[in-house]
């Protein structure tokens, strides 16, 4: 089959990374299919209002160190639930043939879709409805299962474990603890790597329900062996033995409407309501998504965009790239987006942080 344009979005949620693999799909199928590349604004949104543009080597000269997407991206919009208000009124309508439409109207061949599982999922069922389209795995919390890393996860790590290293100084100077809380949604990837490398004295993760009273006797032996200051890392997903997440909003128009967010400050208040040990809050939010990707990230990101280029090239749609130890490799839809990848319980770093003092409030 002969390539002659190739679509690509970025889905979901920003991250450092998503411009590396824009500039590697462009530059690969430009250079060795000879082929046209568009973008797509917004993600799925722009494939259904019909909004893009061309992409092309001079387009995408400069932006492998660029945060972000010069494409944008929406975390929203689905096309086969599309939500919009009408007459006052939140209605979901299913416009997956309009997406198809503007598709066969620009003249792809094959469409790239770059995002999550949210962002996959969708790419799947566009799939069975005849688009040719391979997937790129994007997520800073690294919880897509058939892939051993997803970009951007390097780079969110280290902005958390840099972070926590300002932090160090300010939680030493006033005697107290410090409460971070990191994003990750349901899997604690993000807490845990970014704690450990950060030095984080307590870290709760989604995948071990904590207890107060062990948070709390945590720093009190600390205190009692003369360390006058803790830091204590939250995943937004965490939750306290017997209670449900903590949530800060639902947005009904998005794929997955929950936005968790205020387990940081609900620790933070009760570590000083039990101890009397000043405790403050800091939520790094977007912060984790910005800024320059790491040389890691940029690497793989480039790696996953040659990768699906050359799955466009055989024909092999209807499959995500993945890294497999140091190998890019790839796997049908359904396998990507599977499960989520959480921390397993016997987890090599987390017995590592065990063995050096660090408390997971289990």
């Amino acid at each position: 089959m002969a390539i002659k344009k190739i679509g690509i979005l970025t889905g979901g949620g920003d991250c450092p990374g998503l411009n590396a693999v824009i500039r590697a799909v462009v530059k690969k199928s430009t250079a060795d299919l000879r082929c046209e590349c568009f973008g797509i604004h917004d993600g799925y949104e722009g494939l259904v209002m019909g909004s893009g543009v061309e992409l092309t080597s001079s387009t995408v000269s400069n932006i492998l160190p660029v945060g972000g997407t010069i494409l944008g991206t929406s975390n929203t919009a689905n096309p086969f639930e599309y939500a919009r208000m009408v007459r006052g009124k939140m209605v979901k309508e299913d416009l997956s043939r309009q997406a198809m439409g503007w598709a066969k109207r620009w003249g792809l061949t094959a469409l790239v879709a770059i995002g999550g599982d949210g962002t996959l999922s969708i790419a799947s069922r566009l799939a069975k409805l005849g688009m040719k389209i391979v997937g790129i795995p994007k997520t800073i919390d690294n919880d897509l299962s058939a892939t051993d890393m997803t970009f951007g996860h390097d780079t969110a790590t280290q902005i958390i474990s840099d972070a926590i290293d300002r932090l160090h100084t300010t939680a030493q100077s006033h005697h107290g603890a410090i409460v971070v809380e990191v994003m990750g949604r349901y899997a604690g990837w993000l807490a845990l790597r970014g704690g450990v490398s950060g030095g984080g004295d307590v870290i709760l993760i989604p995948e071990i329900p904590f207890s107060m009273d062990s948070v709390v006797k945590a720093i009190e032996r600390r205190t009692r062996m003369g360390r006058r200051f803790s830091i204590v890392v939250v995943a937004e997903g965490a939750r306290e033995k017997g209670k449900g997440l903590v949530v800060r909003r639902r947005i009904e128009s998005s794929p997955d409407p929950i936005r968790l967010g205020g387990i940081g400050q609900y620790v933070a208040d009760e570590i000083e309501r039990r101890s009397g040990i000043s405790s403050r809050i800091v939520v790094l939010g977007h912060l984790q998504r910005g800024g320059t990707p790491t040389a890691f990230d940029r690497i793989l990101a480039t790696r996953l965009g040659a990768h699906a280029v050359t799955l466009i090239e055989k024909g092999r749609f209807g499959r995500m790239v993945a890294l497999k130890g140091a190998r890019i490799t790839d796997v049908p839809f359904e396998a990507a987006v599977k499960k989520l990848k959480l921390v397993p319980k016997n987890y090599a770093l987390m017995e590592t942080a065990r063995s050096l003092g660090t408390s997971f409030g289990d």
